[in-house]
């Protein structure tokens, strides 16, 4: 086995006594030429036998794609679009699931000097045309029926968008067989003209408070991004031992996150499969099938894992075992993870529950998995432990879409529980004196599309929005949104991300929002969630009990206070949360209380339920106001 590399060394500065900035040296250097769009064909190049990426077939098995078929379709696609019409340039919608066409479609419009632009595949047709119609977008490639009626409905406000293709109706085959008659040559001339200053992507914001702005992302940045985190991540993108490294990607390629390592694994040559559904019952036959060694997954996936071994558990009537093996694990992680010895003890009791709990969740992830790359929102000190403990190694990232993906990641063999590790290669990280968390590197975005909005302050600095802290080792921890920020009517400041992310840790809990700006106290809005509710009601066996009469269930809200009790013991007691409202439903993407990538839109759903919000506030709660 191949010896782990030692992370690079931050270098820190304080400003008495606390630390204001810590940077990483980078790892890569950024190529002086080239795109993304030659990827495919010096892989083809250098290992044309080397399996690249997996096709799931109709018989639910997979096949391997090698490094020259996946050359030999983008260039063909490639010639499809330029036969098309489609100039040096232009911009590229795709809307759809992860799937492989996804994948190939993206590389082919790069080596055709297109720029892609993701849409979510559960977007409105108000916010596929926002994102079509402010891109410029002159064609759009969608997956199915479904959305191109979206599309279609669209196209009288969108006279510029010349094509709309389906990928389930054959589009790219066509592609193909319009560009037949082009030499090779015509995409080769088009690729040379790309540069790592070009364009790659316009990736949309969540949009929060407002429309989404497209962040201008190029190719460089990406070159940046995932050179230096396959560079970092030895472990993870390079093969330690005999047994290939691969993938299977379920979150959406529309969000950067997903993007990014798509992008990683065909640059590492890290065998890539999709996964286009993520119910837990299509995602575990995919996990099993497929048997990745390693995962991206934000918390809520890690989260349902956990809660779903544990309602099986329940049902088997053996929950207290499990609870135990639980807080083994999180011991032993929380041991390994600060470089301490396990005990005999504990390693006995680990050993014990090894193949009764570990070694099933693991078979839960395909049974091969060694590493998780979590990112989207904090994981959590007790998830990070527990997987850890579990036999699998959590790399926890922080970043945003303006940064193409990561900004900090845990450094292998130096992970610290309840940070978002170190600045990637590359990168500097500092504090500004209100706690926004600023960054800089060559994986920072430079633009937002159709905007003359300056996006970098002095030095380069792009401000996050996000507040956080740097400890005296150069490990950065968020702690909130600055414009998330609560002020209550006594004048203490409240992040909510922290509540709000432990209490959806909890399997009843399905979304929550946390309340109290210019308030005497604290509450917060939940939303049940329903697999972990169904579970609920056949345990005490209220199945039958509407959901609008288990909202004020007794023993419902009991397990719910202990859910919030938890969560409180976070923060201090002028910060906690001192009465909550179960809201029947969900906070849903139709109504406006989501956003595509899930973040909730706070005065959206502050407005929907602004007579939950008051009903908390009629009367003082238990124990006072302060």
């Amino acid at each position: 086995m191949e010896a782990l590399p030692e992370p690079v060394e931050p270098v820190i500065t304080a400003v008495d006594g606390i630390v204001r900035e810590v940077e990483v040296p980078a790892l890569a250097a950024v190529p002086a030429s080239g795109s993304l769009g030659d990827i495919p064909f010096l892989n083809a190049r250098e290992a044309p036998g080397e399996a690249v990426l997996a096709r799931k077939q109709r018989d639910g098995s997979w096949r391997d794609v090698t490094a020259a078929e996946f050359a030999a379709e983008v260039m063909a696609v490639a010639k499809g679009l330029i036969a098309e019409g489609l100039r040096e340039g232009d911009r590229l919608a795709i809307m759809a699931r992860t799937t492989y066409e996804w994948t190939l479609l993206d590389f082919a419009g790069w080596a055709a000097g297109l720029v892609t632009v993701p849409i979510y595949p559960t977007s409105s047709a108000l916010q596929a045309r926002w994102i079509i119609q402010d891109s410029g977008a002159v064609a759009c490639a969608v997956e199915d029926t479904a959305q191109a009626r979206i599309i279609s409905a669209e196209r009288a406000q969108l006279p510029w968008l010349a094509h709309l293709w389906e990928f389930d109706t054959g589009a790219l085959a066509r592609l193909v067989k319009a560009g037949e008659h082009l030499p090779d040559a015509v995409v080769h001339a088009r690729r040379a003209l790309r540069t790592p200053d070009s364009v790659a992507t316009l990736i949309y914001t969540s949009g929060t408070t407002g429309r989404p702005k497209g962040c201008v992302i190029t190719h460089g940045n990406f070159f940046a991004e995932v050179d230096n985190s396959v560079e970092l991540l030895h472990p993870v993108f390079k093969s330690v031992s005999k047994e290939p490294a691969s993938t299977l990607l379920f979150l959406p390629l529309s969000h950067v996150f997903g993007r990014m390592v798509a992008v990683g694994c065909l640059r590492a040559r890290v065998k890539l499969g999709h996964a286009p559904s993520i119910s837990t019952e299509a995602l575990l036959a995919d996990l099993a099938g497929f048997r990745p060694t390693f995962l991206l997954a934000i918390p809520y996936v890690l989260e349902k894992v956990y809660n779903t071994a544990r309602a099986t558990a329940e049902r088997m009537g053996r929950a207290a075992s499990f609870d135990r093996a639980a807080r083994i694990a999180q011991r032993y992680g929380e041991a390994a993870v600060e470089g301490r010895a396990a005990g005999i003890t504990l390693r006995a009791a680990r050993a014990l529950y090894e193949p009764l709990v570990y070694r099933r969740i693991r078979a839960a992830l395909g049974g091969r998995v060694k590493y998780i790359l979590s990112g989207g929102s904090p994981l959590g000190r007790r998830l990070a432990a527990f997987y850890t403990g579990a036999g699998v190694e959590v790399f926890e990232g922080y970043g945003l879409t303006e940064t193409t993906g990561a900004s900090t990641v845990t450094p292998p063999l130096k992970p610290k529980l309840g940070t978002v590790g170190w600045p990637l290669p590359g990168t500097a990280v500092r504090i500004a004196e209100d706690g926004e968390v600023l960054l800089r590197g060559r994986h920072v975005f430079t633009a937002y599309w159709n905007s003359g909005q300056a996006v970098q302050g002095g030095g380069g600095w792009f401000a996050t929005g996000d507040i956080g802290e740097l400890d005296a080792e150069g490990y950065l921890t968020i702690t909130g949104r600055k414009k998330d920020l609560i002020i209550t009517s006594g004048g203490k400041n409240v992040a909510p991300a922290p509540l709000e992310d432990c209490l959806r840790a909890h399997p009843l809990v399905g979304q929550c929002m946390v309340v109290g700006d210019n308030r005497p106290y604290v509450t917060a809005l939940i939303t049940l969630e329903p697999e972990g509710l169904a579970h609920w009601r056949q345990m005490r066996k209220k199945t039958g009990v509407p959901v609008r009469e288990l909202v004020s269930d007794e023993e419902l809200r009991a397990d719910l206070q202990r859910a919030v009790d938890e969560a409180n013991r976070l923060v201090s007691r002028a910060e906690s949360i001192r009465r909550f409202a179960v809201v029947a439903g969900e906070f849903t993407e139709a109504r406006g209380q989501l956003t595509p990538s899930l973040k909730l839109r706070r005065g959206v759903v502050a407005r929907d339920y602004a007579p939950e919000i008051d009903a908390m506030y009629r009367t003082p709660p238990p124990g006072g106001s302060a």
